[in-house]
């Protein structure tokens, strides 16, 4: 009788182990409470401006914050600074809630909406540079860890997403460009998204800037969509180990069969991994590609399938379940 009580109770502390780890677990990736920040720029929210919504978060914040935007095209030019974690903007439709501003030159000044906090999440938003087709005109700059943007819309023409630095999450978003318009050097999984090229014919979607084989770096497509007004390449280079994998993602006839580009330097071709699996469409045809080029077997593919190449089951999180308005907590 005493060693079956001692075995239940052995299997009642392991279960209680379980599923206070499991319970560990979902909070950092499911809903919860957030505070409620509105911004409306008829005066009927608590801000006119996202800026200001963002400038109210203190410091150091530690709360999850829902910064929502009404409808309306805000013309301003948006920073999240890296000490304000844990916060979400979002609209309600990417049409209707749109952000916009007028800047080129430098990729990390030119930015209409610069992303330097971890934790970051964008629902929903239109986020466009208008500078035009003249140079460097970045739209958004993600340079935080752990940030993920669901059903967002990104246009601009050279340099539209800055994917710099972190690991990143793009869930159905629109992201439109010209010329090398998703770039960097982050771990980012974009998935079910569309990748517009409005290039003239000599424009590349991706510069991916991995700078050695011991960067965990690169870009993985997922179950993604191509288009273009002309031709484009999947990418080039921007670092001599650049990585970049389509998987199981529609390529029009916008893209040219060579696939790929080594931006005028041939060392590049033996270091840089450009690969592609099951991917359809006329421009997924891989016969006609680089010899650098990879077509991935299921075994080598495997790495590229999942969040996991991000880390993803560990912080990418629900949108809140309920909302409160309180005072903000801090670290010390």
């Amino acid at each position: 009788m005493a060693t079956t009580m001692m075995i239940k109770c052995f299997f009642a502390i392991i279960l209680h182990a379980f599923v206070a780890f499991s319970q560990a677990e979902a909070d950092t990736t499911q809903g919860s409470t957030a505070i409620l920040i509105t911004v409306d720029q008829s005066g009927k929210g608590d801000y006119k401006k996202i800026q200001d919504a963002i400038d109210a978060v203190p410091i150091n914040n530690v709360d999850l914050v829902f910064i929502r935007v009404r409808p309306g095209v805000y013309e301003e030019k948006i920073s999240v600074p890296a000490d304000k974690p844990f916060i979400t903007v979002s609209g309600t439709k990417a049409n209707d809630t749109i952000i916009t501003w007028n800047d080129g030159g430098d990729i990390f000044e030119s930015p209409t909406f610069s992303v330097l906090a971890s934790d970051f999440i964008g629902r929903y938003l239109t986020i466009q540079n208008t500078y035009g087709a003249v140079g460097k005109a970045v739209a958004l700059r993600v340079s935080g860890d752990r940030a993920a943007f669901y059903g967002c819309r990104i246009l601009s023409y050279q340099d539209t997403l800055l994917d710099d630095t972190g690991r990143h999450y793009y869930n159905s978003c629109y992201i439109e460009g010209a010329t090398d318009f998703i770039c960097g050097n982050a771990a980012s999984f974009f998935e079910r998204c569309h990748l517009h090229s409005i290039s003239g014919g000599a424009g590349a979607i991706t510069a991916q800037r991995r700078m050695s084989p011991s960067e965990d770096t690169g870009f993985t497509f997922f179950s993604c969509k191509i288009s273009g007004v002309k031709t484009a390449v999947l990418g080039r280079p921007w670092g001599g180990y650049s990585r970049v994998v389509f998987a199981f993602t529609y390529m029009s006839n916008a893209i040219l069969p060579q696939g790929w580009d080594d931006w005028g330097n041939s060392l590049d071709q033996s270091t840089v991994y450009y690969g592609q699996y099951r991917c359809s469409g006329a421009g997924a045809a891989t016969s006609k590609r680089v010899e650098w080029a990879r077509n991935l077997t299921s075994e080598e593919a495997a790495p590229f399938l999942t969040k996991d190449s991000i880390d993803g089951k560990a912080w990418i999180r629900s949108a809140p379940t309920s909302f409160k308005k309180k005072a903000f907590s801090t670290k010390t």
